[in-house]
C-alpha cells in the first residue's frame, strides 16, 4: 500500500507540474480521478509498457477525455514515454494533445474528448473481447457531467443485455461540470440506483481512498453475468485543498493566488515523494 500511495501522490505532483507549465488546463477533473488510475495502473492492470499492444492487456478508456493530463501522468510513470514529454503538454507538434489520441500517444487506447463516445466504444471493446473469448478486461472512466448524454445509457443498456462482465465502468462523481454543480445543469438523481436498474452491479465508494477502490474492484470480479458500475465520491481538484475549494475549477487559468497554491502544493508532493523514495 505504501507503493500504491507514493505512486498515487507522483500521478498527482506529474499533473501539477505538467499543466502548471502550460499555463492552464483542466486541473478539476484530472486530479479528482487521481486515485482510481493508481489503482487501475499500479495494482489491477494487466499492462506492458514495452508492448503497449499487447493483445492479452487489458484496456483502459478515458471517456472523460479532458483528463487527459492524469492519464498522461500515469503512463509516463509507467514507462510509456518519458517524463519529460509531460511538459510538451497541448503545445505544437505534441504526442501529448488536450485530450488523449490513440494516434499519437503511446498506451493510449481510444482517443477520447467528445463526450457521451468513449463508454460507447469501451462497450463495443468489451463485447469485441466477449466474442473472440479473451479474458481480457475493459476499464472506463466517464464523468458525472457526461452522463448527461443519452448515448451513455444506451451503451449501458446494451452492456447489460450482453452480460460484460468484464467491463467496469468508473463514474467520477466530483459533483461539478463546466457549468456549475452537477444538480443545477441537470440533476443526476442516485447514481447507485440508476445503474442498478440498468442490470449493473453497483457501488459506491470513496473516490479518495485507494483501498476502497481496490476492494470494490476485487468484488467486481465475482460477477458472472453483470457489468460493475463503480460510483467514485470524489472533489474536484481532488488532493489539492485550494482547488477543492475554488468554484471555477474544472479549466483553471491560474491567477497570481492560484499559481502560490499551485506550487506551493507542487513543492509539498515533491517533498512526501522524495521522503517515500528515501525509505
Amino acid at each position: 500500500m505504501e507503493e500504491l500511495e507514493r505512486f498515487r501522490d507522483q500521478i498527482r505532483l506529474n499533473t501539477l507540474k505538467e499543466l502548471h507549465h502550460l499555463g492552464f488546463g483542466h486541473y478539476g477533473g484530472s486530479l479528482s480521478i487521481v486515485e482510481v488510475l493508481a489503482v487501475l495502473y499500479g495494482k489491477v492492470m494487466k499492462v506492458d509498457p514495452n508492448k503497449p499492444d499487447w493483445k492479452e492487456r487489458d484496456y483502459f478508456i478515458l471517456s472523460k477525455g479532458h483528463g487527459g493530463p492524469a492519464l498522461y501522468s500515469t503512463l509516463a510513470l509507467k514507462g510509456y514515454f518519458p517524463e519529460e514529454e509531460l511538459y510538451t503538454l497541448n503545445k505544437n507538434g505534441t504526442r501529448l494533445p488536450s485530450h488523449p489520441d490513440r494516434n499519437l500517444t503511446r498506451g493510449v487506447d481510444m482517443t477520447t474528448g467528445s463526450l457521451g463516445q468513449g463508454i460507447s466504444v469501451a462497450v463495443g471493446v468489451a463485447l469485441s473481447h466477449k466474442l473472440s473469448g479473451r479474458e481480457n478486461y475493459t476499464y472506463s472512466v466517464v464523468g458525472d457531467g457526461e452522463l448527461n448524454e443519452g448515448q451513455c445509457w444506451e451503451a449501458f443498456q446494451f452492456a447489460s443485455h450482453h452480460k460484460l462482465n468484464r467491463l467496469f465502468v468508473f463514474i467520477d462523481d466530483n459533483k461539478k461540470q463546466l457549468d456549475g454543480p452537477t444538480t443545477d445543469i441537470i440533476d443526476p438523481l442516485d447514481f447507485e440506483e440508476k445503474f442498478r436498474a440498468f442490470g449493473f452491479f453497483t457501488m459506491k465508494v470513496d473516490g479518495g481512498s485507494l483501498q476502497s477502490i481496490q476492494a470494490a474492484i476485487e468484488l467486481g470480479k465475482s460477477q458472472k453475468d453483470k457489468p460493475v458500475a463503480i460510483v467514485l465520491d470524489t472533489v474536484k481538484g481532488q488532493g489539492v485543498l485550494y482547488l477543492e475549494q475554488k468554484a471555477d475549477n474544472h479549466h483553471v487559468r491560474p491567477n497570481t493566488e492560484d499559481e502560490k497554491a499551485i506550487l506551493a502544493m507542487i513543492s509539498e508532493l515533491e517533498d512526501k515523494v522524495e521522503k517515500a523514495v528515501a525509505k
